[in-house]
């Protein structure tokens, strides 16, 4: 439940400005999840979003930079996101896996202990078999929206 709600909180502030906590509770609620401020509050902070000024003004929530960086450089590099047993392993194009482990690093990511990239390569250790498999989830649907 968790997941579904956080993922639909970031898919509903790319789709439209949303400026308080108390808008976001009822576009959720309008997508059938029920939620309350506080655990909003906390989907915020482990999200790591922030309020910044958009294009014409107004004060929105969004995803932070290096959380945007991350998702771009990931489309770019990556070609194919990969675990076994609690590492994960990204193959990505010649010469840019050390610049996409860095975008990864900036993120706080949930588990993940380290992180060492080669030249087209990057292995991820996380903490255990189901976070390799929830963090892999999430790398993929950054590569393949709508999979």
């Amino acid at each position: 439940m968790k997941n579904r709600r956080q993922e639909t909180i970031l898919e509903i502030i790319s789709m439209q400005p949303v400026s308080t906590q108390e808008e976001l509770i009822m576009l959720l609620e309008e997508r059938g999840i029920k939620t309350t401020q506080a655990t909003l509050s906390r989907d915020i902070q482990q999200l790591s979003l922030v309020k910044l000024r958009d294009e014409s003004g107004a004060v929105r929530y969004t995803m932070p930079v290096s959380a945007v960086k991350e998702k771009t450089l990931f489309q770019e590099a990556v070609l194919s996101v990969d675990y076994a047993m609690n590492t994960i392993v990204l193959k990505c194009r010649a010469g840019m896996a050390a610049g996409t482990c860095a975008a990864i690093d900036s993120v706080n990511h949930d588990g993940v202990v380290g992180t060492i990239a080669g030249d087209d390569t990057i292995f991820i250790l996380v903490r255990s078999e189901t976070d390799a498999k929830k963090l892999s989830k999430k790398f993929r649907s950054d590569l393949f929206p709508g999979r």
